[in-house]
């Protein structure tokens, strides 16, 4: 009896154990691997759980037809990597190049047995620490001040066994099916469920409840061996290319449109789905009504003493019976696991298959409980790509870059650039980052200025809903005011009623790029950062506050910002407006008259020419120059003497005995700003 006693005293004592690590990660889809990627390249203590026996169990059954909506582009026409990722929507960020995703699949719609594997290759090249088969079925809080956020985090498994944390990274995806009960909606089949050969509906009729890729994934696979297919929804189709939301329906699915609008039987219909019945008969049809001609009956009273819509309106839309009825409503956030300590609500209105978080990506109950993936999508619903892989691996990356500052003291990371280089710089970036591409309105490049306006620190990819507390945040201060560089649609250009493909529907004049209407740069200028008063009161739609001043950069056919007149030059004359400066870039030649006719020289001259450093002529150069209208042409004969026309050896003085500059007209130059 004593011996019993006391093995059962140890094996209680075992199951209340806990194992630590900083870190906890719950699932092991394709966020929660990229954030585990990000805090194994750190350094950090973590650990991922996965309760399948793979990563990436969600693509192992979604799509129910196996076919991505997430394009796999292989050619681009260009080399820079960076660049590609804005058309590669399925690859994670890291620095093995083997890990690209075409070199998985060569479909621009790859299927996803595929994705499967590259994400157990992600998983297992890259050696991250992943602990499958277990299932996380409870997690809680423990306070204590030591900790790091003033509390630990509980988890348990299904096995019993406990495990703490001192920050937790929820990446659990959207799995749970929405469900809508109505009288008879027993006879619904579900997404998750339904038959996907076709041969099982042929010769049938076919309802399908929902409007989202699913709904349309589903009837596109049906379509040709079905007598025909109705859709009901609560709210009218949502084009993708009209919203400019990947989310919304995409045209690889929507072949039943053609059929509804071109009357091939099919069709497209509006209502409240929680106000429908569903009635069987004997011979199995399914026949639609409302839920107020049930009144008390029950539905399994009989066809003949229920009132049908048909009985009244005897041209109602659903007066057809159905031999099966699907439903393909999406999914929601799994919010059985999380005590009531950690006061994981869902949001309100449309956005409440989601769970409650900060433009941080933090919890708005727990402090360091993070929520990244599709699960994170109520920051920028309907607005960004952050619900998918192109966009959520660059947020993650935010949020690594967020808990790097909190916990270890590790500052964003930033460049720092003369002023001169800030217009290059911008160039640069808006031409080639993905990050600021596919996150549009919702991740921007932060350049805060330097004193005087002489250099600037360059911050990528941070989250514009935190603003105000960027120096928090990322461990760099804002004193002297700052540029946001963002990517923006056209205000007026989106929504399911707007018509996209109207004629002038493009600006090409620099002067009207205030109007452009497809995605192209906008910098806000501020001499002050933003407070959390200004960010609450910003305008309906604004990704920022109003600004001291904004540009925004023509769109462009081929988005390529990089024309001298249209692109460049009205983007430099704002920088330097905003900051009382010229930002011009001079030849030696033109400093050096500078030096005598100015009494400030430009930022170019003073941190290039007057350190010995810049442009030394060449006959080729000097050439071009005056070609271009950049220099006078004096009608040297013997510039540069005998020395070859690219030697650049030789000082100032030897420059100027070689008659770069003639005397008499810079004695003549001296002699007026001395009179």
């Amino acid at each position: 009896l004593g011996l019993a006693l006391y093995t059962s005293s140890l094996c209680a004592a075992s199951s209340t154990a806990f194992l630590y690590h900083d870190y906890c990660i719950i699932g092991a889809g394709p966020s929660g691997l990229q954030a585990a990627y990000f805090l194994q390249r750190a350094g950090r203590d973590y650990v991922v759980f996965e309760r399948s026996h793979a990563p990436g169990s969600f693509f192992a059954l979604y799509p129910r037809h196996r076919k991505l909506i997430s394009i796999n582009k292989q050619y681009t026409g260009k080399s820079n990597s960076e660049f590609n990722l804005r058309h590669d929507w399925n690859s994670l960020l890291s620095h093995d190049h083997r890990l690209l995703f075409r070199r998985y699949s060569r479909d621009f719609f790859p299927n996803a047995d595929t994705m499967v594997r590259y994400l157990e290759d992600f998983a297992s090249l890259l050696k991250l620490r992943v602990q499958y088969n277990t299932a996380i079925v409870h997690v809680t809080l423990e306070r204590d001040v030591k900790a790091w956020n003033g509390h630990y985090f509980l988890l348990t498994d299904q096995d019993r066994q406990n495990y703490k944390c001192s920050s937790l990274l929820v990446a659990t995806g959207m799995w749970v099916p929405n469900v809508v009960n109505f009288p008879g909606s027993e006879y619904v089949e579900g997404y998750e469920t339904v038959s996907i050969n076709p041969e099982d509906f042929a010769g049938q009729t076919v309802l399908i409840l929902g409007r989202g890729n699913s709904a349309f994934e589903t009837a596109e696979n049906i379509l040709g061996v079905t007598n025909f297919i109705h859709m009901v929804s609560r709210s009218r189709v949502r084009l993708s290319w009209a919203t400019h939301y990947v989310g919304d329906l995409r045209a690889i699915n929507n072949g039943l449109l053609d059929t509804y609008q071109l009357k091939s039987l099919d069709g497209l219909l509006e209502g409240n789905l929680e106000d429908l019945a569903i009635v069987k008969d004997k011979k199995g049809k399914l026949h639609i009504t409302l839920r107020f001609y049930l009144d008390n009956r029950n539905t399994s009273a009989g066809i003949d003493s229920i009132t049908l819509p048909q009985d009244e309106l005897d041209n109602f839309a659903t007066r057809a019976p159905y031999d099966r009825v699907i439903r393909c409503l999406g999914w929601k956030f799994d919010f059985s696991i999380y005590n009531r300590s950690l006061r994981m609500m869902p949001e309100k209105g449309n956005k409440k298959k989601y769970p409650q978080i900060k433009p941080s990506y933090e919890s708005r109950g727990t402090r360091g409980l993070f929520v990244l993936g599709t699960a994170s999508h109520s920051v920028d619903f309907r607005k960004s790509a952050g619900g998918f892989i192109h966009g959520f691996r660059y947020t993650t990356r935010a949020v690594h870059r967020l808990l790097e500052n909190r916990h270890h003291g590790v500052p964003w990371p930033s460049t720092v650039y003369p002023i001169t280089q800030l217009t290059n710089t911008i160039i640069k970036r808006v031409n080639e980052a993905s990050g600021l591409y596919q996150m549009f309105s919702v991740l921007a490049d932060i350049i805060l200025l330097r004193e005087n306006a002489t250099a600037f620190e360059y911050l990528e990819e941070y989250p514009v809903g935190v603003l105000a507390e960027l120096e928090m945040q990322t461990g760099r201060k804002a004193p002297n005011g700052l540029f946001v560089v963002i990517m923006e649609y056209g205000r007026n250009f989106s929504g399911a009623d707007k018509d996209v493909f109207y004629y002038n529907r493009a600006v090409g004049e620099a002067q009207h790029a205030w109007q452009s209407n497809f995605l192209h740069p906008v910098i806000y200028y501020y001499k002050c950062l933003p407070t959390e008063r200004d960010m609450r009161l910003r305008p309906p739609d604004w990704p920022l506050p109003r600004p001291d001043a904004v540009h925004h950069i023509v769109e462009d056919f081929l988005t390529d910002w990089t024309a001298p007149n249209a692109h460049i030059l009205p983007l430099r004359r704002f920088l330097e407006n905003c900051l009382s400066t010229d930002l011009r870039n001079f030849f030696a030649e033109s400093c050096f008259l500078f030096a005598f006719t100015h009494q400030k020289l430009p930022p170019f001259c003073r941190q290039g020419y007057v350190r010995m450093q810049g442009l030394v002529g060449s006959e080729g150069l000097r050439r071009h120059a005056v070609e271009a209208g950049l220099l006078e042409d004096y009608t040297l004969t013997d510039f540069l003497g005998n020395r070859p026309p690219d030697s650049h050896e030789g000082s100032q003085d030897q420059l100027l005995r070689d008659h770069a500059i003639p005397v008499r007209p810079l004695q003549h130059l001296v002699n007026a700003k001395d009179e």
